[in-house]
């Protein structure tokens, strides 16, 4: 399954419109609660003009998704611009980002989308480790250079850890066995990482 958004759909106003209204509903309450006739009702479209513009329900997921990782790496991407010369800054402003965009994702969401499209959250996993290899691998590598991050551990195995403590808990029955959200999984783990990854500050 490929998650394309369709430039053609998404510049066009009504569409934006569905696109904006699905997405509030589907991150608060679940993808299989929120129905189509739902998100028509409450644009005050029909379906015949909802269907129009995205053919089913999935489809509608897929753009929102496209849409929500063309966000996250537009702003990782301007962060990295604004704060190449001040590591801890980054740092503070990238777990600022991280969770800015987990918030509006509530435990609902993912479980659906776990059960109910696994290829697309197969994609979304895939684009989840690549986010993260690049913005926090590159970040962690400055730290290095600068005397934030321990140089004893290399920068491949942090990320590793990182990667591999997200797929451990970032899933719908941990999350619940350990009274999380989407929100305060992430920060969790990018911090309990980051302890370890980061100089006591009396032994620099």
């Amino acid at each position: 399954m490929k998650m394309p958004i369709d430039k053609t759909l998404s510049h066009r106003p009504s569409a934006n419109r569905v696109i904006s209204a699905a997405r509030k509903q589907f991150f608060a309450h679940g993808f299989r609660t929120v129905r189509m006739d739902d998100i028509a009702a409450e644009l005050g479209m029909s379906k015949k003009t909802l269907y129009a513009h995205f053919p089913s329900k999935t489809a509608l997921v897929q753009t929102i998704m496209q849409e929500k990782f063309s966000e996250v790496e537009a702003d990782l991407s301007r962060l990295k611009s604004t704060d190449e010369q001040n590591v801890e800054t980054a740092l503070r402003n990238l777990l600022d980002c991280v969770q800015r965009h987990t918030a509006e994702i509530q435990p609902p969401f993912v479980r659906d989308i776990g059960r109910e499209l696994p290829e697309l959250f197969q994609i979304i996993e895939k684009r989840r480790r690549d986010l993260i290899r690049h913005h926090f691998g590159e970040l962690f590598k400055q730290g290095q250079r600068t005397g934030l991050i321990r140089k004893d551990i290399p920068v491949l195995l942090i990320i590793e850890s990182l990667l591999g403590a997200v797929q451990a808990i970032m899933n719908p029955p941990k999350l619940a066995e350990l009274g999380l959200t989407v929100e305060t999984g992430y920060l969790s783990i990018i911090r309990i990482i980051l302890e370890g990854a980061l100089h006591n500050q009396r032994n620099r």
